[in-house]
Order: C-alpha cells, then sequence, then structure tokens
C-alpha cells in the first residue's frame, strides 16, 4: 500500500534526524521546542530511545499495509498503527505550538503526512 510506504519513509526521515540529534549534531530547532541547539546528555538518551520506537512504528505501518509480512506483530499491528496516528496527530500539534520556526516549518507538515498515512492504513488493514 503506498500509504504504508510514504508513512515509513517520512518516519524513517525523522529517525535519521533522531539519530542525529542523540549523537550531538546542532539540530535541536528541529526538535523539543527547538530550546537546544544541540541537546544535552539526558534529551539525547531520549531521542535515541525514540528512535527505537519509530523504528518500531515503522514496522506496524509497513506490516498493516501488507508490505512485510511478520506473523507475530500481525495481531497487535493494527492497533499499533491507530495508536499512532493519534500520537502524531498530537505531536502535529504540539509542533505547530512550538517556539522553533524551523519545528514549526519542517516538522509539523512532516509529523501531519505521517500521522495521515497511518491512520489510512489502519483504515485500510
Amino acid at each position: 500500500m503506498i500509504t504504508a510506504l510514504i508513512g515509513s519513509i517520512a518516519l524513517f526521515s525523522v529517525a535519521i534526524l533522531y539519530v542525529l540529534l542523540a549523537s550531538g549534531f546542532p539540530y535541536g530547532d528541529f526538535a523539543m521546542g527547538g530550546k537546544y541547539k544541540v541537546l544535552p546528555k539526558p534529551m539525547r538518551v531520549a531521542s535515541a530511545i525514540s528512535v527505537w520506537i519509530q523504528l518500531a512504528a515503522i514496522l506496524f505501518i509497513l506490516q498493516v499495509g501488507n508490505v512485510i509480512s511478520i506473523d507475530f506483530m500481525a495481531p497487535m499491528a493494527k492497533g499499533a498503527c491507530y495508536f499512532f496516528a493519534l500520537y502524531l496527530f498530537l505531536n502535529t500539534v504540539m509542533n505547530a505550538l512550538s517556539n522553533s520556526n524551523k519545528e514549526k516549518l519542517v516538522m509539523t507538515p512532516l509529523s501531519l503526512i505521517t500521522a495521515v498515512c497511518f491512520l489510512i492504513t489502519a483504515l485500510n488493514g
């Protein structure tokens, strides 16, 4: 399903950003309210953990979209897609309210596109 591919690519791009943030690169304007240019160590750990969650979400959307087949994920994949869609819609609102213009202009549309893809994939899956 095309929405599963679009959603997974969009979320993978966010995961790459969070790997860079966790590694200490100065892209803090794009995440977490833009408060820090380079994230402090505790926030880097949070970024690293979120990368694993994002990668799991990618597997869920690809499972529901019938792009991949992982048997043990199948029973919970659709519910996980609804969960991530809801989370990403809330994330879109929070990004839109951010103090950082980079987060507003880049992450808000990316989050919205990803949320819509998760929702459509879950509804059609």
